[in-house]
């Protein structure tokens, strides 16, 4: 029986510092009859991501801000459960960049089939998708690190930093990364084979605790994190380092100015090369991630972990978790089919 509605979530309010599960809500939304050259998708992943936090305020950043009273929006895959165009089976699996929500119409426009590779379809909002291409890009294309060097990852037990990690090792660098539990370090040492992780919640001086871990001081730092962070790399990188910015997670629920790292002249004294990335601007690299990942995959020198959340009304959730510490690796909703 084809599907006359959807549930999707709409964002109620711009949270004030971190998001409470009352900036969201769910609601039924109708779905018309298929008029030519559309399909019906039915989502099975969704993924939520830290960038979206910055779409939840107003104003423009590097993506347009959510609107309130508006649906929510993210990568999912789904399948087609009804078609009436050329380009598109039943049975298809898709990429969109229609997720908080369980089904919806298109006319393919920003609709994608999946490759024909053998991996788990919600890869492709993971390791085979943008954290991985963003820890690809932001590595060797920014970091640039050489074999022997010492790279630093803040957040390493995230969907981008564990894969960040990973690739640095492939490269023959030593690597060192934080994470906000001891059972994530465990994971870092003993599932991804880094050879130093930092509880930063517990290190004390994160300062200290990377200085002991780094004696050699650093020569690329990926930082998602900021804050304490960026002051602690700042202090250890060594001359003609680099350091990649992929994003500021400590910052992102501030309500007021956030006074910047005080050793700042560091860039000037050390000559480092410090460059903010949005990964839609490297796009050109995508054929070379996708070879190289499918092949890291299938030699089995690439690892991931999955944090998995079931059903759309567990979806603000599931976003909530990525501020709290509560994931490891990639955080994903996994899609009940609408009643």
């Amino acid at each position: 029986m084809p599907l006359s509605s959807t549930r999707a979530v709409r964002l109620t309010r711009y949270p004030q510092g971190t998001p409470e599960s009352g900036d969201f809500e769910i609601v039924d939304m109708p779905l018309a009859p298929l008029a030519e050259g559309e399909v019906l998708v039915q989502n099975s992943w969704m993924t939520v991501d830290p960038y979206m936090r910055s779409r939840m305020r107003p104003g423009k950043s590097y993506v347009d801000a959510f609107e309130v009273g508006g649906l929510l929006d993210g990568e999912a895959i789904g399948q087609v459960i009804e078609s009436r165009s050329s380009d598109f089976t039943v049975g298809d699996q898709v990429r969109s960049h229609l997720g908080w929500r369980d089904a919806f119409i298109s006319d393919g426009e920003g609709l994608h089939k999946l490759p024909d590779i053998d991996v788990p379809p919600q890869s492709f909002l993971g390791v085979m998708g943008m954290p991985g291409f963003t820890a690809y890009v932001g590595l060797l294309e920014i970091g640039r690190p050489k074999a022997g060097e010492t790279v630093f990852v803040s957040s390493a037990s995230g969907a981008v930093g564990s894969l960040v990690c990973q690739i640095a090792k492939l490269k023959g660098c030593t690597v060192v990364g934080t994470a906000g539990s001891d059972e994530k370090v465990k994971w870092l040492l003993e599932e991804l084979g880094i050879d130093h992780a930092i509880n930063y919640k517990t290190a004390g001086s994160l300062s200290r605790a990377l200085r002991a871990e780094c004696p050699q001081g650093i020569d690329v730092y990926f930082d998602n994190v900021g804050g304490d962070h960026l002051t602690a790399a700042l202090n250890l990188m060594n001359n003609f380092g680099r350091i990649a910015i992929c994003g500021m997670i400590s910052l992102y629920n501030a309500t007021q100015p956030i006074p910047g790292p005080p050793n700042l002249t560091n860039i000037i004294i050390r000559r480092l090369q410090v460059q903010g990335f949005i990964i839609m601007d490297h796009n050109d690299l995508l054929p070379a991630f996708m070879k190289d990942m499918k092949a890291w995959m299938s030699e089995d020198r690439i690892k991931w972990k999955e944090t998995i959340l079931d059903g759309l009304e567990n979806a603000p959730q599931a976003f909530l978790k990525l501020f709290s510490g509560e994931s490891t690796g990639k955080m994903l909703v996994r899609l009940s089919p609408p009643e």
